[in-house]
């Protein structure tokens, strides 16, 4: 049969070969803050917090910005004794002093400002200012104007977002195939930035008891704010697998209780058995019963097993079995030629890459 009346019947040939086989692993993905990014703002001291400039969840604070000032009855005697230390230095007594009390002043939480500001008038500030260590919104606040703090009180949680997380949780089956540097595609449609490329960055060493699924973890940049901590989406892995002999999908007839192929043999479609591995993607691994080098149907299997089966049961129907090299006749559609209906595979029968014969 001529090229185009096969392609006018959608029966499309492929040449077997060995090739590399990518497996796709979808997977659900979740959008996360940078942990490595997160901020928290505790004051150096105890004392009352007077004033609170940060006073919303979600608000966005620049980098050294005052979020809050507190009173401290222990700085401001600090910041005493260490302004009669530098009276004393000035007439060439404790010098080293003055200079330790100044640096007590800086554990405590005085910026330099303030203490310059100190220096130039000679009396102690009542309230220290808290400022922000870097850029972010803020994920937390921790106390409002009047309580009472401490070293250990989370005044602030800033994140940073112009990096995120992104957690893609991996079936319990596939593990094994997922390892750090494993590339992936990314997608979240609330966002709208459309696929993502992105490798993956760390594997967690446990898997989740309650979903039985293992935790991946992707750093993704994320200038634009677009990606949202929280949404969910997809992470879809693009995994290699070890070089194997494969065949579409479609091109192969399962009837549950075998498979076969339709092999292109002697001028005649032959209902090769065969023996079929690992489905991966839209590709099935072959096993046994195909030789590399061989012609198989790839697309438009459905017509030659319809016509494979009515010559196994007897019934002409009315229809012509002609060679592959036949013409159509005129007027009418192209014959197909056919040869013996599929026989059970034979265990002994290896058709896999390097074997020499298959089943006839």
């Amino acid at each position: 049969m001529r090229p185009a009346d096969l392609a006018r019947l959608g029966i499309r040939l492929e040449t077997a070969r060995i090739g590399e086989v990518v497996a796709s692993i979808d997977s659900v993905a979740t959008i996360a803050f940078d942990e490595s990014r997160l901020s928290r703002v505790n004051p150096r001291v105890s004392g009352w917090v007077e004033q609170l400039f940060v006073n919303t969840t979600g608000e966005s604070v620049r980098a050294g910005q005052p979020v809050a000032r507190i009173f401290s009855q222990e700085l401001v005697s600090s910041q005493a004794e260490y302004l009669a230390a530098r009276r004393f230095a000035a007439s060439g007594l404790a010098t080293s002093v003055a200079a330790s009390g100044r640096t007590r002043l800086q554990v405590l939480g005085m910026s330099e400002g303030e203490i310059r500001g100190i220096e130039r008038s000679g009396r102690p500030i009542r309230l220290v200012t808290v400022t922000a260590p870097r850029g972010g919104v803020v994920v937390n606040r921790g106390v409002s104007v009047g309580a009472a703090v401490d070293p250990s009180t989370e005044l602030l949680t800033l994140a940073d977002l112009s990096t995120v997380w992104v957690f893609a949780e991996i079936p319990e089956g596939q593990v094994g195939v997922v390892r750090p540097g494993t590339p992936a595609r990314l997608q979240f449609p609330s966002s709208g930035s459309g696929m993502i490329a992105s490798r993956a960055e760390f594997v967690y060493p446990t898997l989740s008891e309650r979903t039985r699924t293992l935790r991946v973890r992707f750093s993704v940049p994320n200038p634009d704010r677009t990606l949202i901590p929280g949404a969910y989406g997809t992470a879809i892995f693009d995994v290699a697998r070890p070089p194997a002999l494969s065949v579409p999908r479609d091109a192969l007839v399962d009837t549950g209780r075998r498979q076969h192929l339709f092999v292109a043999s002697g001028g005649m479609f032959e209902p090769r058995p065969v023996i079929v591995g690992e489905r991966v993607g839209d590709r099935v691994v072959i096993l046994k019963g195909l030789t590399p080098g061989e012609q198989f149907v790839a697309s438009g299997t459905f017509l030659l097993d319809s016509e494979s089966r009515l010559r196994a049961t007897g019934g002409g129907g009315g229809h012509s079995h002609g060679s592959m090299a036949s013409s159509p006749p005129v007027g009418g559609a192209p014959k197909l030629g056919l040869s013996r209906p599929p026989a059970s595979p034979s265990p002994t029968t290896d058709a896999h890459a390097g074997h020499d014969a298959a089943p006839r």
